[in-house]
């Protein structure tokens, strides 16, 4: 599915939802579709401020809350000061990097009926569930190799 057909469907739900589709709203839910980067709220601010000189971050973190709240967007928040937003198209999972703290999308199918095995197993009723992997990401690893490299000599 191309970003603007996302952008479109999603303005979609937000209008049948009877929300407002503001300039400032349809740039960041755009944002948010088109980087997979799982940005900060400071970091949308700072990519759409020149689009939106009058924007304040705390139209971002509404905008976000609001997002969070119609399902569009998790919030990710691993322990550090800032969470992370990400567009949620579909169910995924997230390879973090310890070093540089890249977070990489992850499908992996066979996980779908997670939920439901684990309802089965335990008698819980999942709402909802989040795998993170930790490791190094590929950049991480060759600075690492470089920085070992250059110790020896």
């Amino acid at each position: 599915m191309t970003s603007n057909h996302l952008v479109a469907q999603s303005i979609d739900k937000l209008k049948r939802a009877h929300i407002r589709i503001t300039p400032q709203r349809y740039g960041i839910l755009e944002y948010l579709i088109e980087n997979d980067n799982h940005p900060t709220a400071d970091e949308i601010y700072q990519a759409l401020a020149e689009r939106f000189p009058n924007m304040s971050v705390a139209t971002v973190y509404n905008n976000l809350r609001l997002f969070t709240k119609v399902g569009f967007v998790d919030e990710m928040n691993y322990g550090d000061a800032s969470s992370r937003f990400d567009f949620t198209s579909a169910q995924h999972y997230h390879t973090i990097c310890e070093v540089c703290g890249r977070i990489e999308d992850l499908y992996y199918p066979g996980l779908e009926d997670i939920g439901e095995v684990t309802t089965n197993l335990t008698g819980f009723k999942i709402r909802r569930h989040r795998l993170e992997i930790y490791g190094i990401c590929p950049e991480c690893q060759v600075k690492q190799e470089q920085s070992e490299n250059a110790k020896q000599y």
